[in-house]
């Protein structure tokens, strides 16, 4: 019920960074909750040591908002207590730090570093989320379509795919590729577990649409069981 609940957080505040268009604040806000709030989150062995790093780690997260507290106290955590579940978290919050930071090579650094260490670990698939949001952010465009179609085609079950296939839309789009573009949209307007994604894929498909009606034509045949929709210019 825990991890529902923090990946239930995780999607509604990657849907806010879309909103908003604030993508780097928001997104990374989203890591630091998946990271903070899931103490006790993995299995692992229970020992003094992994004690101690969540001991360390809750310190930390409990003065969340002190500007004395910086990525680096995070990442010392990790280096302090490595392979622990609290190191695992930490990893990724001072990550999401630097990435805040605007720091997007030195984020990039722990999120590769996390999936070296903790690829099998549940979170991992945050770890590739901020990769691929890192490639987007430094303007590798290409890399980040990469790396967000790795997530949809080879992650298919992980709760993260829903962001990765509205980044991945939203790519497509500027790279004017419109009918994949489309094609994403429609599929995540599909009623689902995530009202919220559904709602703004479909707010994305009308505004798609209303600049190339010729989309609505051909929709439907390209995305089984998804009808082509049509809007009508305000």
């Amino acid at each position: 019920m825990e991890s529902n609940v923090v990946q239930l957080a995780v999607h509604e505040q990657l849907l806010a960074w879309f909103e908003s268009h604030r993508r780097q604040v928001l997104w990374a806000a989203a890591l630091i909750t998946a990271g903070a709030i899931g103490v006790g989150f993995f299995v692992w062995r229970n020992s003094e040591i992994e004690s101690d790093a969540s001991a360390a780690l809750s310190k930390l997260s409990a003065r969340v908002g002190d500007p004395s507290v910086d990525a680096a106290a995070y990442l010392n955590v990790a280096t302090i207590y490595p392979h622990t579940s609290a190191a695992a978290r930490a990893l990724l919050i001072g990550g999401a730090m630097l990435f805040i930071d605007g720091k997007y090579p030195q984020a990039r650094a722990q999120f590769d570093r996390y999936l070296r260490e903790y690829r099998d670990t549940p979170l991992a698939s945050q770890a590739l989320l901020g990769v691929a949001a890192c490639l987007e952010m430094q303007g590798n465009t290409n890399d980040a379509v990469s790396a967000y179609r790795d997530i949809v085609e080879h992650h298919p079950s992980e709760p993260i795919v829903p962001q990765a296939k509205l980044a991945l839309a939203r790519l497509y789009e500027a790279q004017n590729k419109w009918e994949q573009a489309r094609d994403l949209y429609q599929a995540l307007a599909r009623p689902g577990p995530y009202e919220s994604i559904s709602t703004l894929a479909a707010m994305k498909l009308k505004e798609l649409i209303q600049k190339h009606p010729e989309l609505a034509q051909t929709g439907s045949a390209t995305t089984p069981g998804v009808p082509a929709l049509k809007f009508s210019n305000p």
